[in-house]
């Protein structure tokens, strides 16, 4: 059984799509191989047309907490899926699904397998999301004394950051996830048109919450320092213009110090209740049991 998530080329990571790697292999540990013929499709906003094809080789798809959006419409629900639960409430009805297979994102999890820091390092820190992350936004957050969360950071130390801080702002679903999980509250940021909504709502619905964005202004990254895009650079001997980039990046962060600044001080954050919390981890772990049970009865034995 093959693990199918979203993977960036070599030399780039995603918190969020990495994410399945750490879970999976301490929640079901010996399961996933490179047996192609089952498909586990975890962590991410991956079930869409484009999945069977993605999934060619697989005879049987199983969905764990997954979520549905992007592309040009949904897959058809044959007997290749065995849907053991989905990120919410939106995800089922796109899907024409039953309506109880909405639980909630798998990254939940991450509750019962990491410690709640509770001695705190920042009283505020910013996650961008993975393509809009760099150098700018570390800046600000230096300036503002912010904790700076890095997207393509290791699992662990975005683990870790998010743990050690009080209140996050992100734009970062999974980091938001991670944060409600950890009993972290939240505040959702949005600096660009194409951060998807209706994977937030889709989510923030399985938790009791409502997705009301604050959105930020976008900060130009300094050359060749930005997150998910091509990043390029100038021969430090032709760069003549580069003190009057400087001047720029330096009004620029300024600028959006002062915004996220009162963001932080003036939003109300976010964070489902811990009876919610709870209530939807201990489903998520029944419904991970169920899975266990089938690979150990052989149902999805080639």
């Amino acid at each position: 059984m093959k693990l199918y998530y979203c993977k960036y080329p070599v030399g780039r990571q995603n918190f969020g799509d990495n994410l399945n790697l750490w879970l999976w292999d301490k929640l079901i540990p010996g399961i996933l191989d490179d047996d192609e013929s089952t498909a586990f499709v975890g962590l991410g906003t991956l079930i869409n047309d484009s999945l069977p094809r993605r999934t060619s080789r697989a005879r049987k798809r199983v969905i764990f907490s997954t979520g549905a959006g992007y592309e040009k419409g949904m897959p058809e629900i044959d007997s290749s899926y065995k849907i053991y639960c989905l990120r919410g409430p939106l995800s089922a009805e796109v899907m024409g699904v039953e309506a109880q297979l909405a639980v909630t994102d798998g990254a939940i999890l991450v509750r019962r397998l990491i410690p709640i820091n509770k001695h705190k390092i920042y009283k505020f820190s910013y996650m961008p999301h993975y393509n809009f992350a760099g150098e700018g936004w570390k800046s600000v957050c230096h300036q503002l004394g912010f904790g700076y969360v890095d997207p393509s950071s290791s699992t662990e130390e975005v683990l870790s950051a998010i743990n050690n801080t009080e209140i996050l702002l992100s734009e970062a679903m999974h980091g938001v996830i991670v944060a409600d999980a950890l009993r972290v509250p939240w505040i959702p940021i949005v600096t660009h048109p194409s951060i998807l909504s209706f994977k937030w709502q889709d989510w923030c619905l399985s938790v009791g919450l409502e997705y009301q964005p604050v959105t930020m202004k976008r900060l130009h990254q300094p050359k060749g320092t930005s997150g998910g895009w091509a990043k390029q650079s100038v021969p430090q001997n032709l760069d003549i213009f580069k003190p009057a980039r400087l001047f720029r990046d330096w009004l620029r962060q300024k600028s959006a110090a002062l915004e996220m600044l009162r963001i932080a001080k003036t939003t109300q954050p976010k964070l489902s209740s811990d009876l919610k919390i709870e209530r939807v981890t201990i489903e998520l772990e029944e419904r991970l049991q169920q899975f266990k049970n089938d690979v150990e009865a052989g149902y999805f034995r080639s």
